[in-house]
């Protein structure tokens, strides 16, 4: 969440259409080092999911760029409003899920691991998980470019992976993937912070 947090407060500082809001997370989501810097620009609009949505789209139907942070978890309150206040009017609303996946401590009602499924099915949308703070950062830095659609940005909780995340934006081709190992015998796919693991156990047990 410091990644997403830290991140949006140096694009703010270059993109004057950049609008974070967040409903009742500002500490969780890390968004209060916006709400800290740039005070005019980032909302908390407390325990309502659907009308921090819902005022996402509206901000994006006139031209800025809302960045929507919201756990995982808690989007499914606002499962309409993504529906169609955004993604039936193609609306580009950045959509940035923090605790995505398993949450340990935070308990059971915290748990992201429904946002896949869930948001897969909804027309228009772009899901993305990035691999690591670096994927998470410029994925970030990409879409406040401009998109024609809207984006979910699914990222877990806890410690990253890497030491060094705060290198030059680099702009990332939605749609794209990377192989980590090539074959011919099996395929094993991943997506988002798994892919860490995968990436430091398939020399070691998958074959050509």
């Amino acid at each position: 969440q410091d990644v997403f947090g830290e991140t949006i407060v140096e694009l703010a500082r270059n993109n004057k259409k950049i609008i974070g809001i967040t409903p009742a997370m500002p500490t969780g989501s890390s968004l209060k080092f916006m709400m800290e810097e740039i005070p005019d620009r980032a909302f908390d609009v407390g325990i309502a999911e659907q009308h921090a949505v819902t005022l996402a789209a509206g901000m994006a139907a006139e031209g800025l760029i809302p960045f929507c942070n919201i756990y995982s978890t808690f989007l499914q309150r606002a499962y309409d409003q993504v529906i169609h206040d955004v993604a039936i009017q193609n609306l580009p609303v950045i959509f940035c899920l923090d605790r995505a996946g398993l949450v340990g401590q935070d308990g059971a009602t915290h748990h992201g691991v429904y946002d896949i499924a869930y948001l897969r099915c909804i027309p228009n949308l772009i899901l993305f998980a990035p691999m690591n703070e670096l994927e998470l950062r410029n994925m970030l830095y990409t879409a406040q470019l401009g998109l024609e659609q809207p984006i979910a940005i699914r990222y877990p909780r806890g410690k990253g992976v890497l030491k060094e995340w705060k290198l030059p934006f680099k702009k990332i081709k939605i749609g794209t993937s990377q192989e980590l190992k090539s074959g011919t015998k099996i395929a094993v796919l991943s997506i988002g912070h798994i892919g860490n693991m995968v990436a430091s156990v398939i020399n070691e047990f998958v074959d050509d």
